[in-house]
């Protein structure tokens, strides 16, 4: 076998890595992201690639050749972000520190000096794997030089071998100089030919052979394409310079040949270093592990004070973790997993089944893991041809109902409430529920994604089967039951196995913080049982009445329709953003407000709903989409959604979606029926309480504005509240310092925009749009609001600066929101962030306290016997089905349960309404 040469193409991966990640920090605030990119992507390769010889090849400061060749040579490249400048020093000392060589040519490019490297090692019979995202280096690919981008679009090593180059370019390595010379190169600066792209260029090298032909050929190319060809020729052989990789670098004064380029025993004292400076404290641990001896073990888990930082990457050390995994097909292997299970301080349990639906769907099989590396899998209901025998589905359920429903059993999951659906599909009710997985990681690190596969990736650095693997995807998709039992126990015994291997890893980090544990063991846990029974209760929907409304709304769609063609002169496609973008602007001339990334004008709302306070046409095509989408979101979708075992509409309530802990309703969506339109209102009318019962809404009282009081500490905002004050009105006094009696309802409006504005972090600009008055005025406004309620000026410039300190914002209860872009170079992404660095403790106290509310509740439901069923959960409000005979004690009941879920320095007022549906309660 030939030896082989391993070449990194550093400057291409600083500036990759530079944008692929978040603004990633140390703890004393210097970026990091670069460099935790770099020594991951080092490390990944290293371990993919074993390799004889090894360099990594950065760009020397100062001018190249090419620089006093074409003075333009890269004229439009920005400078080096200062962030990423700031970590060039510490990556190459980092680099060394892990045994690579490190290569800088005064005077020429990396990609020389790689070509150079690649040149002697094929002429010695050396194999070579350079590991870069530039295409220019395709031109190097031969027998002996394979490419390799290890950050491709789809995350996956793309490799490209002298086919790999041909199916990625449509030309082979010979004549990629060829092909760059006609499309030129943009981020170089280097001409090509104008109007000449890569379909267009590999169309002409097919036909002609090579750009020397397509010269020869010029005077036969017709039309401007010809033109182009015709006066970029002159300058094809400077291009050809430019783009050519030059092979012949003198590296005498690096003393550098291939067999030089040894790997070197890492610098442990070095790495530590390093490691402690930048808060690498995963990797300084496993360091630590390493040097005890302990590298078979699995690494600790990451401190939470890591996760901006080392998670953002992934974590590249974890060790390999044999595996015994089972499949439980005899009575015998049963019993012995139930001895296992019984005598487990702590078991792993997942479900596979018929359907994503949970209460739809059937067990399929039943997964368990004690320990890493130890799983089965129990095969129930796979029914497919020549399937092996299995044990029966009820008798294996029937033995394991006792364990499932103990809560001495300690259990934990991968989003178990979708397991507590499917158990009792089959009449089980899951207890001893200990930990969730999903809402570990939600809890953690609520800005990432919270699925197994990536989960696994990310903090054991495994890779997973993903369900497409076992079951296919799209049309072919099949169901569980039809997955062969031998590929359905790798991929089950795995869920169990990573799961218990995930808690593991996660739960430290969570419970070393008080302030994440309590949300984790408080809120997120208890509230999931809590959701489960309200989705499994459903909520009773009039389908007569939805299907009057979708006939009124269709009648009226058809009329909107017509006056929309006599508004434009002519028929046309109201369903058309093409069509409507060519009548406005181009028919009727109507001033463009944006356009999109294409360059066309933009026909989305914002533009339709500027455009409508001065023209008919907009006006009318907003309203036909909002009624349109009605139609078809609710009034038609809402009876097919109808669960024919219930005669209940149920949704589900995504835990772990938003940043804020705010949940996410889908299936249908109850927290997006538009309530600013009576069409809108009248869909709330169809949700309907049951014979005997009464629907009861529970309501927050501007529980936002109340938490902004409470953290902000402001005196005068809080007394508005203490003495239950109109708080716009006392808002709109001091700001317009007059006794809150005179305030007209107007200067009340303004007070009211104001107020919700700036807990939003609206600018002067923003509310100057939003009352329709001069910036200046809108300015004058906000100076006299802080002026009046000082503490919430304090507040928002404190928020900001713990902001970037810390990379999160918390909310009153511990859970922590973060703001990865905190401290981003790109200024309206640091904004943007800073904006939500101010209202995400206010919402996201208040989706703590609603989850609270709803824990609360339901225990009192339970503890007092009640009938009273939860039904729905929307933004800050509760919804329930009250029996008529408990009315009078659940409309004073739950609001004193509501306000009593935690002291502020403001009163908590929940406010209740009641009606036979949602809208009269409401």
């Amino acid at each position: 076998m030939n030896k082989r040469l391993l070449l990194v193409d550093g400057s291409s991966y600083l500036y990759r890595a530079f944008h692929a990640l978040p603004d990633l920090r140390s703890p004393q605030g210097e970026p990091t992201g670069a460099l935790h990119g770099i020594l991951a992507m080092l490390r990944r390769l290293r371990s993919d690639f074993s390799a004889d010889y090894i360099a990594c090849v950065f760009d020397a400061r100062g001018k190249t050749f090419r620089d006093d060749l074409y003075p333009e040579y890269k004229a439009n490249r920005a400078s080096m972000p200062e962030d990423l400048a700031r970590q060039i020093e510490p990556i190459h000392a980092a680099v060394r520190a892990e045994g690579w060589p490190i290569l800088m040519v005064e005077g020429v490019e990396a990609d020389d000096v790689i070509g150079t490297l690649c040149r002697e090692a094929s002429a010695k019979g050396i194999d070579v794997v350079v590991s870069t995202g530039d295409k220019d280096l395709a031109q190097l690919v031969d027998q002996h030089v394979t490419l390799v981008n290890t950050m491709s679009k789809d995350g996956k090593p793309e490799l490209l071998d002298r086919e790999g180059v041909i199916a990625r370019f449509g030309v082979p390595p010979e004549r990629i100089v060829d092909y760059l010379a006609l499309i030129g190169d943009t981020v170089d600066n280097v001409p090509g030919v104008d109007k000449v792209g890569p379909k267009t260029a590999v169309k002409w090298l097919a036909e002609h052979g090579s750009l020397d032909a397509i010269v020869a050929a010029a005077d036969s190319f017709k039309g401007v394409t010809g033109e182009n060809l015709r006066r970029a020729v002159p300058n094809f052989p400077l291009t050809r310079e430019l783009l050519t990789v030059k092979c012949d670098c003198d590296l005498s004064a690096q003393g550098a040949t291939v067999e030089s380029l040894l790997p070197a025993e890492p610098n442990l004292d070095a790495i530590r270093e390093l490691y402690e400076r930048y808060g690498f404290r995963t990797w300084l641990r496993e360091l630590g592990s390493a040097r005890a001896g302990a590298g078979t073990t699995a690494p600790g888990p990451a401190a939470a004070a890591d996760l901006p930082t080392e998670a953002a990457a992934g974590d590249l050390f974890a060790a390999a973790i044999e595996r015994h995994y089972d499949c439980v097909t005899t009575p015998d292997a049963l019993d012995a997993w139930l001895a296992r299970i019984e005598a487990a301080e702590l078991t792993s349990f997942d479900t596979e089944t018929t359907s994503l639906d949970p209460m739809r769907a059937e067990i399929v099989g039943l997964s368990l893991s004690v320990e890493p590396g130890a799983a089965c899998y129990i095969p129930l209901a796979h029914r497919y041809a020549d399937a092996p025998d299995q044990l029966g589905r009820e008798a294996v359920l029937a033995r394991l109902k006792p364990w499932i429903e103990n809560p001495a059993r300690r259990k934990v999951g991968q989003n178990l409430k979708y397991d507590r659906h499917v158990l009792l599909n089959h009449g089980i009710a899951l207890a001893g529920v200990a930990h969730d997985t999903l809402l570990q990681s939600y809890v953690l690190e609520s800005h990432r994604s919270h699925d197994m596969d990536s989960l696994a990736l990310r903090h054991l650095n495994e890779t997973t089967i993903t369900f497409e693997q076992v079951a296919g995807k799209g049309a072919a998709q099949i169901c569980f039951d039809q997955v062969a039992v031998d590929r359905a126990t790798e991929y089950a015994a795995e869920d169990a196995d990573i799961t218990l291997r995930l808690h593991r890893n996660l739960w430290p980090q969570v419970e070393r913080e008080a302030g994440l544990s309590y949300v984790y063991e408080q809120i997120e846990l208890p509230v999931s049982e809590v959701l489960a029974r309200i989705e499994r209760c459903g909520v009773l929907i009039d389908a007569d009445l939805l299907a009057a409304q979708s006939h009124a709304l269709g009648q009226r769609i058809l009329e909107l329709e017509q006056e929309a063609h006599t508004a434009a002169g002519q028929p046309f496609n109201i369903g058309s953003p093409k069509q409507i973008g060519e009548l406005l602007f181009g028919k009727l001339g109507l001033p463009v407000v944006k356009k999109t990334p294409s360059g066309a004008p933009s026909t989305d709302e914002e533009v339709l709903q500027k455009l409508a306070e001065d023209y008919p046409l907009p006006k009318i095509i907003l309203e036909h989409r909002g009624l349109s989408k009605l139609k078809s979101t609710y009034t038609d979708k809402l009876p097919r959604m109808v669960n024919p075992a219930t005669g209940r509409v149920h949704t589900n309530y995504a835990q772990a979606v938003a940043v804020t802990g705010r949940l996410a309703s889908n299936e249908p969506n109850l927290q997006n029926i538009p309530i600013r339109t009576p069409e809108g209102r009248r869909i709330r009318e169809a949700f309907i309480a049951a014979p005997g019962h009464v629907i009861v809404s529970a309501d927050y009282s501007q529980i936002e504005l109340r938490i902004m009081a409470h953290i902000a500490d402001d005196a005068n905002l809080k007394r508005a509240f203490t003495e239950g004050i109109d708080v716009h009105r006392a808002t709109a006094g001091e700001i317009f310092g007059i006794a809150p009696e005179s305030v007209s309802n107007e200067q009340r409006r303004y007070a009211k925009v104001i107020n919700f504005g700036l807990i939003y972090g609206m600018s002067a600009f923003g509310l100057a749009g939003n009352l329709g008055i001069s910036r200046d005025a809108a300015k004058l406004y906000i100076d006299r609001y802080f002026t009046r309620y000082p503490g919430v000026a304090d507040y928002m410039e404190r928020t900001r600066v713990l902001a970037k300190q810390n990379g999160y914002v918390e909310t009153v209860f511990g859970r922590r929101l973060w703001l990865p872009e905190i401290n981003s170079p790109n200024g309206p992404r640091r904004q943007g962030a800073e904006r939500a660095a101010i209202n995400a403790p206010m919402q996201g106290t208040a989706a703590d306290l609603i989850k609270l509310a709803m824990i609360a509740t339901q225990k009192a439901i339970d503890a007092e016997a009640w009938r009273t069923r939860m039904v729905m959960q929307v933004h800050d409000e509760l919804v329930f089905e009250v029996p008529e005979a408990e009315l009078e004690h659940v409309r004073i009941r739950i609001p004193q349960l509501m306000a009593e879920v935690a002291q502020l320095s403001v009163p908590l007022i929940a406010e209740v309404g009641i009606g036979p549906n949602w809208e009269a309660a409401h």
